[in-house]
């Protein structure tokens, strides 16, 4: 039976870059969850009797959520739901899924890499039919929605058992329970060449990749050590826990820390990786040398030929506007477009969908290609290691060779996390309002060319996104960007990007920091961010 029960809105349901996301004690305020799922549906037409995909990361609440998610697409009138054993789909898996089996779109319960528990992160988002993250035309009509709801509708059946596989018909809606790895795992297995891994990994080569007891756990055990051959024991912390054991699953220095002393010991395996919250991020390290993400974005587009599924080459790369420059000068060499778009994965799809590109990447670990419509940190590792089995050479010897040939990016991210949302948006105000006056100024050896507030031009669509980014530019190449993140749930974090372009070989060997102290420096003085934050230093730094 359906029932239509009456609500009362809640004014802070407003999407972010990647759904809606708030603390757990928020999401299990009365009706909050449904408020924000009937406005998806009410934003939506054209569904009826098709079929949704449901899933998530195994976070804390996130079982709670399905199973209102499932009684409400029937109520509203969906034919299926297919939705994961567990309740487990990483965000990657879960957008294949959409695209395989033609679904109308599907909910992800996920806030990525942010801490899962009790009093935690849980997030809700909603992608489109192709598989990506709902556009912001979308968000601003569910946002819309949620400032006038005044009812919302859900079916009375019993909870779905989420821990069998198989198919029921419950109220008029088939519900399929799905091997969450199987399709994904297939979709690996088609575009990468399982054997020449597999043949690298039988003659010695070592892995250790830390799922993060997050939800790539399974699809790393899946994939690395069932068919790849890995050892036992190659991938570590693979349970995805609803706390992800009480640590942060962020894949960065940071939050990884023990893998990365570890790969830079004198016995580390030959390639450490890891991936976040919902699988969708990649931190990747090789024997003695961390590989940034910007980095890792241009070697794997420069090689991603050597893959089976890339072997025709690529049509294009994009990147944020954040990430470094280093695949610009990949674009340029092979000749293909080369794309700047905002923070957020959300803008590639339309490049994507019309062939425009084949690979795109974020700075803050983020990795994909034209196979699914968001970013795939098992993707990254899994072409990582095409290319070193084919090339035969280790990750150092890769990166370095890649930075004679096209110069090295010397590049860092510093993160203010929690900083005073007021304080903040204080701070990129009064950036604004110096943009006009910056170009020509000079700080020490540095002058400044241009400086702007970053609007992207969709090549595609046309539509214009505004505000997305503040970044200095210098004569030279390099720069900084201040950006506000829409990542997290308490306060605001501000980001500041550090990039210095750095030609010649024979200066390839400096740490990052040092290489960067100069840029840090103006960007401290251009920006006033002790004074207006409080913060001496950055919360993180990658």
């Amino acid at each position: 039976m359906n029932k239509t029960v009456p609500t009362k809105p809640y004014p802070d349901q407003k999407p972010g870059t990647s759904g809606l996301r708030k603390k757990v004690p928020v999401f299990q305020q009365q009706d909050y969850a449904e408020n924000f799922i009937q406005s998806i549906f009410d934003s939506l037409e054209g569904f009826a009797g098709k079929t949704l995909v449901i899933g998530g990361d195994g976070r804390y609440y996130n079982r709670e959520v399905i199973q209102k998610a499932i009684k409400m697409a029937a109520a509203n009138g969906f034919g299926k739901v297919m939705v994961g054993k567990g309740g487990i789909l990483s965000t990657p898996a879960a957008s294949h899924i959409i695209r395989k089996y033609k679904a109308f779109g599907g909910i992800i319960l996920s806030a990525s890499h942010n801490p899962g528990g009790p009093t935690e992160d849980f997030g809700i988002k909603y992608n489109i039919g192709n598989g990506g993250p709902a556009p912001e035309k979308i968000t601003d009509a569910i946002f819309a929605r949620t400032k006038v709801i005044d009812s919302y509708k859900i079916a009375d059946f019993a909870d779905i058992n989420l821990d069998v596989i198989g198919k029921q018909t419950i109220a008029g809606m088939i519900v399929s329970v799905i091997d969450p790895v199987e399709d994904y795992a297939a979709l690996m297995e088609e575009l990468f060449d399982f054997g020449a891994i597999r043949n690298m990994i039988s003659l010695g080569f070592r892995i250790c990749f830390d799922a993060m007891s997050a939800v790539t756990g399974p699809y790393a055990k899946e994939i690395l050590e069932i068919r790849l051959g890995a050892p036992n024991g190659s991938v570590r912390n693979f349970m995805p826990l609803p706390d992800f054991g009480g640590h942060h699953p962020d894949p960065n220095l940071v939050h990884a820390k023990e893998l990365y002393d570890e790969m830079m010991g004198e016995d580390a395996p030959d390639f450490g990786a890891a991936s976040d919250g919902d699988g969708d991020r990649n931190l990747i390290i090789g024997k003695g040398i961390f590989v940034t993400p910007s980095d890792s974005l241009a070697i794997l587009a420069a090689n991603a030929n050597l893959a089976p599924g890339y072997s025709a080459g690529i049509a294009g790369i994009a990147r944020s506007m954040p990430t470094s420059g280093a695949s610009d000068r990949v674009a340029e060499k092979l000749g293909i477009g080369s794309y700047e778009t905002p923070t957020g994965w959300k803008f590639f799809g339309n490049l994507l969908d019309a062939g425009l590109a084949t690979i795109c990447g974020e700075e803050s670990a983020g990795t994909g290609s034209n196979h699914v419509r968001e970013k795939d940190g098992l993707w990254a590792v899994l072409l990582w290691l095409n290319i070193l089995a084919v090339r035969g050479e280790s990750v150092a010897d890769i990166v370095h060779q890649h930075w004679a040939a096209y110069g090295r990016n010397y590049y860092s991210r510093h993160d203010y996390e929690g900083v005073d949302t007021d304080a903040a948006n204080g701070l990129v105000e009064a950036l604004r309002g110096k943009l006009d006056s910056l170009p020509g100024t000079q700080f020490g050896n540095l002058t400044v060319a241009t400086a702007d507030d970053f609007a992207y031009h969709d090549p595609v669509d046309k539509s214009v996104s505004k505000n997305q980014g503040i970044r200095i530019l210098f004569e030279g190449g390099s720069r900084v960007v201040f950006r506000l993140s829409g990542t997290g749930t308490s306060g605001a974090t501000l980001r500041v990007y550090i990039e210095r372009y750095e030609p010649d070989p024979n200066r390839h060997g400096l740490e990052t920091q040092e290489a960067l102290a100069d840029l840090i420096a103006v960007a401290e003085t251009i920006a006033v961010i002790r004074s207006r934050t409080g913060r001496d230093t950055p919360s993180v730094i990658t």
